[in-house]
């Protein structure tokens, strides 16, 4: 098995905090552009794509700042890895600073960013940002 690293990717939002939370920190506000369906049992959630569910463990979550989770899989790996998002307004533009922390095997860093930048860009035209 190989190692998985975790890295951050930053996007620049024209959005309000406010619309940002609720798409990032809510399960139907993530169904409408990260996954196709999320449900929540004991701080589990279970995203759905095409059928597939994977699953993770809300592991922190600070309403308008950030939120994070892990995998299960990894976790049953021994992995310490994570993926989450945070964000916080500049203070000079007033864009909001979205943070994507996610992680990937070397050899699949490219990919993996790549799917996130897809998933910011469906984000970006679910809250018209």
């Amino acid at each position: 098995m190989k190692d998985k690293k975790n890295f951050e990717i930053e996007f620049i939002l024209k959005t309000a905090p406010k619309v940002l939370e609720n798409a990032l920190f809510t399960p139907s506000g993530l169904a409408d552009w990260f996954c196709d369906d999320v449900n929540v049992k004991d701080g589990i959630y279970s995203f759905s794509w095409n059928g597939a569910v994977e699953e993770a463990r809300l592991i922190s979550n600070k309403s308008g700042q950030h939120i994070k989770w892990q995998w299960l899989e990894d976790k049953e790996d021994g992995l310490d890895t994570f993926f989450g998002f945070r964000f916080h307004v500049d203070p000079i533009t007033n864009a909001v600073i979205l943070t994507v922390c996610a992680s990937a095997e070397e050899d699949e860093k490219q990919e993996v960013k790549s799917m996130w930048e897809q998933h910011i860009s469906d984000l970006k035209r679910y809250i018209g940002a």
